[in-house]
């Protein structure tokens, strides 16, 4: 819990972000923008690759490259848990990595990771203690697979009731722009090698700024200025 309060606790979506409309339309997009990819990453072998094509599908940058953005701060031990997920005995070395994923100028999602350094290649190991490749790219020869045990949705653009009472969300036209949250969904994942063993537990948290591009449709924002 702690974990999640670190990660989740990120800025919001980016200051010059297009707005978008607090309308129906457009909070229905929202939503079907999030939950399409959230699926995408949960069926995914890298997230890494999930977020760099959705960057370049979306022009979230001129050049739809994610890097990872170290960050400083204590490490955080494994717990005994993580510790029997990553088949690691207690003499057995974990690394901990925070990083925030950037495509461009936006934060695409905040991660921690648990990774075993004996199981990694010496170059892979200096990659990550001396670069900002994230860590799906540096172990990429190894042909990871991802097996998700937790995901949750953070932020629903609808509200409970909406298709119940309809003036709950306007229409269309709106008079603010929709508050997009800094945190829209987190995954606990592990990384398992082409061998099946484990190389790393992540928790990643994915950000406001992967909306943050023109929404579609013809919804727009009015003034209340007269």
């Amino acid at each position: 819990m702690a974990a999640a309060a670190v990660l989740a606790a990120a800025p919001v979506q980016a200051q010059h972000a297009p707005a978008w409309p607090d309308a129906l339309l457009t909070r229905t997009q929202a939503l079907a923008l999030v939950q399409g990819l959230n699926a995408e990453i949960l069926a995914s072998r890298s997230a890494t690759a999930t977020l760099e094509r959705w960057c370049g599908e979306h022009h979230l940058a001129r050049a739809p490259r994610v890097v990872a953005e170290v960050l400083a701060g204590e490490p955080r031990p494994p717990t005994a848990e993580q510790r029997r997920r990553l088949r690691a005995d207690s003499g057995e070395v974990v690394r901990y990595r925070r990083v925030r994923l950037r495509c461009g100028g936006h934060v695409l999602s905040e991660a921690e990771n648990w990774y075993l350094p004996g199981r990694l290649s010496p170059a892979m190991n200096h990659a990550l203690e001396t670069g900002d490749t994230p860590f799906g790219r540096v172990v990429a020869p190894l042909e990871p697979e991802r097996r998700t045990f937790a995901a949750r949705l953070l932020w629903s653009p609808l509200p409970d009731g909406w298709e119940r009472s309809p003036r709950v969300v306007p229409p269309c036209l709106s008079a603010g722009p929709l508050a997009i949250p800094g945190a829209l969904f987190e995954h606990r994942a592990l990384l398992l090698d082409r061998d099946n063993r484990p190389i790393a537990e992540v928790h990643e948290v994915y950000q406001g700024e992967l909306l943050a591009f023109p929404p579609p449709g013809p919804c727009r924002t009015v003034s209340t200025d007269g």
